[in-house]
């Protein structure tokens, strides 16, 4: 136990390890999405931009989409849109970066209020709070379901310590309820029953290990006291492997062998500790090394996970918190640690987020113990050593690490602040990192930089296991440079490589279309909206066929649904508006026509038939104005109907405002 504190100074202290932690992360607020899931979960998610509704609701408990079910995760993107929009990144930011802060807090005052060693809890809260490891968590958005669920792991400790000195019915109900409001936002809080059990032993003091005849039952009383929360935990387990099972995202014994599982978990083991140490090299994606792991990191991580279990269990009665935090440390890993491996990552930061708190522990307990036990040996060698003069040595020493960390945790979150600088960073600190290659090239794509994103793509396919992704993405650069007979080749690549890769039969579906075969092109589109029922894209070109087919009502269907999906898509206005210029709905066709320019000033064909359609009705001055308005955001017009107004009337010299 530590000194006793004042609530005024506890407050305060409180109130410096938060500004400390915001400080850190203060810059991520400016930040904008990234790529790498955040068009799944906010910017392309059609399902949460109207906000909380009764039909978003249904729909966040009844989905496994991104191979998960954790509905309170959907619903609080699904608030965040409906506070602050569906790309107003700052607000979605903000949201995590607070719920990371309140995480802080939480620490701070769960292990201050179950130790009574306020400073040693602060320092704890501290080293959870700007560890660089935590950047991910906090920094990405899409990665809301870390903070957000330990938000409630946090409370349902609170509940605990509640429950553990005062048992009633009543306290025991809110451990349930966040407990399952944790599980309802990730899955990886499944290990905190047995966490609960650790804190039974330290710091509450509630279970004694000794001889078995004095131990046992306690012990016994203990365990079937949480198993309504190991129910909870097995229920969720199969939820989530129910999950990623459907969502194709466990990988198979033929990808990644029980040996190449154990093998890789016991060297990220290590790996984790090294990187808490030294936080170098961070990276959005680690490539998994499958069987080229040496041997000789297998083995040695096997002996110093075994070295360090046995030396805690040597002093648990001495330094319980060593066994605590330890094991701790381990179990928590468990869930994401690659036994059951899910996706091709060999680890990820973001699963160190509550595992960490762990090796926090000892370091924060640990540290002041060992120096007061060296400091006290050393006097009684030399009684010239005044004890204030190691008084010193701990505050000295926990300002530099802290001063240091929130440094490097700074410097860290600079590479999430956009899809480039994240990904150029996981290149240059990893190898053969076809996952960022994959995402860099798309990015580049999108701003025109078509060969510099061929060169990425290409160096993904070279080191991808499942290259159908690259391949296609590949292919969509090709087509944007006119080599279509080229890029069918490549989409033909994509498929074999994966013949679930949905975006590749969509290229297909468009490159058949464009070559005017019809139907391989219905039959493409077909296969991808069977692998994704929820792909704008599929809509959207499949839209196009039907309109070329002259099957107009069926075609509005497909480009209704293509923008339910997509409101954000251009290309879905505009084939929209052609659909109700030629049905003779105008109104209606200038405004589909007007959104697509606003959303792409620079797409020609908005301004082609909106022009056309104030021509047909003899508006010849609009007509005009809107060629001027193509032209002044790059587009030509169409010779033709130039031809025609200049016929009706001479081209206005001064640019007109544009219509209404």
């Amino acid at each position: 136990m530590g000194k006793p504190i004042s609530s005024h100074i506890h407050l305060k202290l409180c109130i410096l390890v938060v500004i400390i932690t915001a400080v850190a992360f203060a810059q991520v607020v400016g930040h904008k999405f990234v790529s790498y899931d955040d068009s799944k979960y906010v910017t392309l998610n059609p399902h949460i931009r109207n906000g909380i509704t009764l039909t978003t609701i249904a729909w966040a408990f009844t989905t496994f989409r991104a191979s998960n079910w954790h509905p309170l995760t959907w619903l609080s993107h699904a608030l965040d849109c409906q506070l602050y929009g569906l790309h107003n990144a700052c607000g979605h930011h903000v949201t995590n970066l607070l719920l990371h802060l309140a995480n802080v807090a939480l620490l701070f005052f769960l292990f201050s209020k179950m130790t009574g060693a306020v400073w040693q809890s602060a320092f704890l809260a501290i080293l959870f709070g700007v560890h660089p490891l935590h950047v991910e968590s906090v920094a990405w958005v899409a990665e809301r379901k870390d903070v957000l669920s330990t938000l409630f792991w946090m409370l349902t400790i609170f509940a605990y310590i509640q429950y553990s000195q005062s048992p009633k019915t009543k306290t025991y109900i809110s451990v349930i309820t966040f407990f399952t409001l944790g599980l309802m936002s990730k899955p990886m809080l499944v290990t905190l029953p047995f966490v609960l059990l650790l804190l039974d032993y330290w710091p509450l003091k509630r279970m004694n290990i000794g001889p078995p005849s004095k131990s046992s039952s306690k012990i016994t009383k203990l365990v079937l006291e949480k198993v309504p929360l190991f129910i909870l935990a097995a229920c969720s387990s199969a939820m989530t492997f129910i999950a990623q099972r459907i969502g194709g995202s466990v990988a198979t014994v033929e990808s990644f062998t029980v040996g190449v599982r154990v093998a890789n978990a016991l060297v990220s083991y290590v790996k984790y500790l090294v990187k808490t140490i030294w936080p170098h090299n961070l990276a959005a994606f680690y490539p998994h090394p499958n069987n080229t792991i040496p041997t000789w990191q297998v083995f040695g991580s096997w002996i110093i996970i075994l070295a360090i279990t046995i030396s805690v269990f040597k002093v648990i009665k001495k330094r319980p918190y060593l066994m605590v935090g330890w094991l701790w440390y381990l179990v928590t890993l468990i869930p994401v640690i690659g036994f059951i491996q899910v996706g091709f990552q060999a680890m990820a930061d973001r699963y160190t987020y509550i595992p960490l708190i762990g090796i926090f522990i000892i370091i924060a307990w640990g540290v002041p113990d060992l120096v007061g036990r060296v400091g006290a040996s050393r006097i009684k060698q030399d009684s010239t050593i005044s004890p204030s003069s190691r008084s010193t040595i701990l505050p000295f020493a926990s300002s530099l690490v802290t001063l240091t960390l929130v440094i490097l945790t700074w410097h860290q979150v600079r590479y999430w602040k956009d899809t480039i600088t994240l990904f150029e960073h996981a290149i240059a600190v990893t190898k053969g990192n076809y996952v960022a290659h994959n995402n860099l090239g798309q990015e580049l794509s999108s701003i025109g930089e078509l060969d510099k994103a061929i060169a990425h793509y290409r160096l993904a396919i070279k080191s991808d296991p499942d290259p159908g992704l690259a391949y296609n993405n590949l292919g969509a650069a090709l087509a944007q440079l006119g080599r279509i007979s080229e890029a069918m080749e490549v989409f033909h690549r994509a498929v074999e490589s994966d013949p679930e890769c949905c975006e590749a039969y969509v290229n297909l579906g468009r490159g058949y279309s464009l070559q005017g075969d019809l139907i391989k092109a219905k039959q493409n589109l077909e296969k991808a909206l069977e692998i994704d029922p929820e792909n704008s894209a599929a809509y959207l070109e499949m839209g196009n066929v039907l309109g070329r087919q002259g099957m107009y009502a069926k075609a509005e269907e497909y480009f209704a649904k293509a923008i339910y999906l997509n409101p954000n898509s251009a290309e879905a206005h505009s084939n929209m508006g052609v659909i109700y210029r030629k049905t003779n709905r105008l109104d209606k066709a200038i405004a589909e026509f007007r959104e697509a320019i606003r959303l792409k000033p620079d797409l020609p064909a908005p301004y082609h038939n909106l022009a056309f359609i104030y021509y047909t009705r003899g508006d010849i001055k609009t007509a005009w104005d809107v060629i001027q308005e193509g032209e002044a955001n790059g587009v030509n017009p169409n010779p033709m109907l130039v031809q025609a107004l200049s016929r009706a009337m001479p081209k206005p010299s001064l640019t007109a405002q544009p219509p209404p």
